[in-house]
This record gives structure tokens, C-alpha cells and sequence, in this order.
């Protein structure tokens, strides 16, 4: 049976699936890792992408039967080579937070939100430090595109992916000509000894061949994989959770909800101001996205259901962690539609939206609360949320129309709870699919399948709609009257708890 592969390098595994005839997933492999913080930059050591991956492709079953594949990786971040493919710093990931200065003046020059983890706020702050490879660049990509040319020689990346390097025109499908221009005229840029569009990797869009498998690429995963195999563009993790999620159409959007969370909302029609607390990127059909990201979601909660594990642990009492998470959140589900006055914040990061510069876990109540479990564990759930709702609140205001999100993540594996949740707090139906559980490299798989069996003319969101997700199994939540209007409750009394936040932040 022919395949498709997939391939993703997330933040805390290398993945790889692949996809058979029915866009069902038939086999996997993976790879743990972790980024280490040295002088002062959140990175990876590029040998270990490669031991990552033959370990994740060892564990596949069937790779000769691979018909087209594709990677994928962690968005955004810089890597910059020489003439040769040297690396010349180490690579800067999407977690760095080191471009404020940078990103800020970008967004002036350009009219249009640059954020601190894109490649061009980056590239622009190893400028203005003085940099000393600066001079010497040639190329600079991201890991999803560094991974694909090792393999097929090809410079290029999806447009999704390129939109996180830099702004995207949708009608041309490629970089926004005047802001390339606008760059080049900088005063420290433009006696630099290259262009910034030559530094770029060429844009494709979905469906597009991207090279194939060379001698040398199989020879770097060890055989694994057989020369000629055709690829598919590379993207990034937030395009492939579109397309593993079927939300790749105008007024569909998807919600990815684990350590951090963001939304991903396709829009009819650009927004009319510019916004720190939004990214605007695209799917990987190129269409304009506006995209909420939040460093925070589930990382204090796993602390807490670790405490009250600990705490059951004492009476004799051992549940499996799957059965804590599950009791505990349908817990929550007999709190107040306001969590009783009970408040939590979840930082134990800084946050970009709401502009916190490192994190303090917090959980705040007045005497009068109704303090309770159930109230304490639906503020810790409306918490992994809020910072999400504080944007999402931005594009409702905008009047951006949203028919449907989908839910993908651990946030989401008890059934019914989170997505009851994250309905009340976006005003949206809310549906998780079984298939979503592969999440990016089934995406990437998909995009793969879409490249080698598409039919003349046909779009991604129709490829998706009618020929892969038409009989998927799913479950749609509706919001809820009482529960939206107690998660606004939740939400003024969030807002105003930040400000205890920046005073934990600066005294802890």
C-alpha cells in the first residue's frame, strides 16, 4: 500500500506518520527532546535533528512503500548560514525573546505587527547588536526549511512557513515587495553586502512540487528512505495544524492547546488596524490568517494535578494520570459559570499579548469566594484560556466571523470539557476530531497526499473537506448562555488580576 509521510520537528518531539489510502494514519515513530538555554538563547543542537529523525523514521513501519512526503517544524525563529551552508550562530528558536527592539521598530516602518519570534525581527536584531556574522550571511531559514534542503537541495518553504520569516503578500503568494524595500533602505542595512530577498528561501504553496529525495539526503538518514522520493513543500506547525484540523477555509479557525496555545482564523478580508496581540501569517494555500499565540496554557495545571496526585498518594489512593486529569476536569464542570470569585493565572512564562516579560503562577481570592474544587480546577481550565480570549476578543471586536474552531491537544482529551470551555470563551462552536491526535506530521502528511493527488484546480480546503475529513468522527460543542456570560465574569476579573501579575513579577 502506497503512503504518505510526514514529518514534524516540534518543541518536544520529532515525529513521523504516514498517511494511507484513505487519509487514515498507518504508522509512527518519534523522538523526545528539549531546548537548552545557552548564553543567554533558547536553542537545539543541530546534530541532534538528524539523530531525532533516523529514530523516529526507524520506528516507522512500511517506508518502502512511501509514495511523497513532506517536513515540518516548530515556526518561525533564525538560522543563518554562510555561502557553503556553515551554520554561523547557533539556531535561535521561536522561544528567544531577545528582539524586542528589533520587532518594534519593524512593525513601525512596515505598518504591520512583526513579533519577537519571527526570522526578519531576528535577522534585524543581530544587525543592530553588530553582529559579527552579519556580514558573512547568505542564507537564512527556518528548521522545517534547513531540514528540506539538507534533503533535496531545494531552497524553499511553504508559504505558511515563510510568512513567519516575513510578511506575506496573499494576491502575489510570495514576500510583500515594499516592506523587502523599506528594509533594504534601513539606514544600518543598506551598505550591508547582500539583498534581504536573496537571504530568503523561495515560496511555494501547497501542491507545488518541492524537490525530491537526494543520493546525499537518504545517505543522511542513514537508508532509511530511498532516493527520489517526492517532497512537498515544507511548513510550519501552525499550517499543519490547520490542515490536520480541516480549517484551512475563509471563517474556519483551530485552536492548538497544550504547553502554549494559539488560534489559527482564516479571514475574509484583511483587519482594519494593526495589533500586537496578532500575528498575521497564512495557511498554507497562502490565504491571510490571523493567528493568537500565547507562551502559557497547560503548564500549571500538570503542576496541580501533580499536587493533588501527591495529596491522594497520602490516603493510599494511586490513579493513573489519565484518570486524575479526566476526574478532575469533569470536576470542574460543577463549578460556577464564574469559578465562584476563585482566580488564577497560569504564567510561568512571559507572555507576549499581554505583554508580561516573565511569569508568577498565581491563584487569588477575596474572603467571600466560594472556594471550592470545582471552582478552584474551572479557574485553572478558564486560565489556559484567557490570554487566547484577550485576543480572540480583538478579532470580535474586528468583526471577523468565525463558523467553526476545532480543538486539537492535550486541553482537549477529556471529552466535552475543554471544548465547552473554549466555546463560552470564543463564542463559537467548538468540534475535536479523532483524527487530530497525530496533529502537525498528519497535517504534513496530508500535504504531501495533496501534492501527489490532487486533481486540476482543486483547492486545499476542498481536498480536505470532501475527500479526507467527508466521514471523520468528531464532536461539536455549542457555547453555552451561562457559561459565556460567567466566563466575561472570569475575564474582567482576569484583567484586572494581571496587574497583581506584573507586581509578582517585579517583587519575586
Amino acid at each position: 500500500m502506497k503512503t504518505c509521510l510526514g514529518i514534524e520537528l516540534g518543541s518536544t518531539r520529532i515525529k513521523a506518520v504516514t498517511v494511507g489510502g484513505g487519509f487514515q494514519p498507518v504508522s509512527s515513530g518519534d523522538y523526545t527532546w528539549a531546548s537548552r538555554y545557552e548564553n543567554g538563547v533558547w536553542t537545539y543542537p543541530l546534530e541532534e535533528v538528524w539523530t531525532g529523525l533516523k529514530e523516529a523514521l526507524s520506528k516507522v513501519e512500511g517506508r518502502e512503500h512511501v509514495a511523497a512526503m513532506g517536513v515540518s517544524a516548530m515556526m518561525h525563529g533564525y538560522l543563518a548560514f554562510d555561502k557553503g551552508w556553515k551554520l554561523l550562530t547557533p539556531f535561535r528558536t521561536w522561544q528567544n525573546t531577545i528582539t524586542g527592539q528589533a520587532a518594534a521598530e519593524l512593525t513601525e516602518l512596515f505598518g504591520f505587527n512583526i513579533p519577537q519570534r519571527w526570522s526578519i525581527a531576528h535577522l534585524y536584531q543581530a544587525v543592530l547588536n553588530g553582529e559579527e556574522h552579519v556580514s558573512r550571511i547568505a542564507h537564512i531559514t527556518t528548521l522545517a526549511g534547513y531540514v528540506h534542503y539538507m534533503l533535496t537541495g531545494v531552497n524553499a518553504v511553504g508559504v505558511g512557513e515563510a510568512s513567519g520569516m516575513f510578511p506575506i503578500d496573499s494576491a502575489a503568494l510570495d514576500y510583500d515587495a515594499a516592506m523587502l524595500e523599506k528594509f533594504n533602505a534601513l539606514s544600518k542595512v543598506k551598505d550591508l553586502p547582500w539583498k534581504l530577498r536573496d537571504l530568503l528561501p523561495k515560496v511555494l504553496t501547497a501542491g507545488e512540487p518541492a524537490g525530491s529525495l537526494t543520493e546525499s539526503g537518504a545517505a543522511a538518514l542513514d537508508g532509511l528512505l530511498s532516493p527520489g522520493i517526492p517532497f512537498a513543500p515544507p511548513e510550519g506547525d501552525a499550517g499543519t495544524g490547520m490542515t490536520a484540523t480541516n480549517a484551512v477555509a475563509p471563517r474556519t479557525g483551530n485552536v492548538s492547546a497544550g504547553t502554549s496555545i494559539f488560534s489559527m482564523v482564516v479571514l475574509e478580508k484583511p483587519l482594519q488596524k494593526v495589533y500586537e496581540e496578532i500575528d498575521l501569517v497564512t495557511t498554507p494555500a497562502g490565504a491571510p490568517v490571523a493567528m493568537v499565540h500565547c507562551n502559557n496554557c497547560t503548564g500549571d495545571t500538570n503542576a496541580w494535578v501533580n499536587i493533588l496526585g501527591e495529596t491522594a498518594r497520602l490516603f493510599g489512593a494511586n490513579p493513573a494520570p489519565g484518570e486524575l486529569y479526566t476526574r478532575l476536569y469533569e470536576k470542574s464542570l460543577e463549578g460556577d459559570a464564574d469559578c465562584g470569585g476563585v482566580l488564577a493565572c497560569n504564567y510561568l512564562a512571559g507572555e507576549g499579548v499581554t505583554h508580561m516579560d516573565a511569569g508568577r503562577p498565581l491563584i487569588v481570592r477575596t474572603p467571600e469566594t466560594n472556594f471550592t474544587l470545582a471552582n478552584f480546577f474551572k479557574a485553572q481550565l478558564y486560565a489556559t484560556m484567557s490570554t487566547l480570549k484577550i485576543g480572540m476578543d480583538i478579532l470580535a471586536e474586528e468583526g471577523v466571523a468565525i463558523d467553526s474552531l476545532t480543538g486539537h491537544g492535550g486541553l482537549f482529551k477529556t471529552p466535552v470539557v475543554g471544548q465547552s470551555y473554549l466555546a463560552a470563551a470564543c463564542g463559537a462552536p467548538v468540534t475535536c476530531m479523532e483524527t487530530a491526535g497525530e496533529g502537525g506530521p498528519y497535517g504534513m502528511a496530508l500535504l504531501a497526499a495533496y501534492m501527489l493527488q490532487r486533481a486540476e484546480g482543486e483547492r486545499l480546503e476542498d481536498f480536505l473537506s470532501r475527500r479526507v475529513f467527508a466521514g471523520t468522527a468528531g464532536t461539536t460543542v455549542q457555547p453555552d448562555a451561562v457559561l459565556a456570560e460567567g466566563f466575561n465574569t472570569y475575564i474582567q476579573r482576569y484583567k484586572a488580576l494581571l496587574a497583581v501579575e506584573r507586581a509578582a513579577v517585579e517583587h519575586l
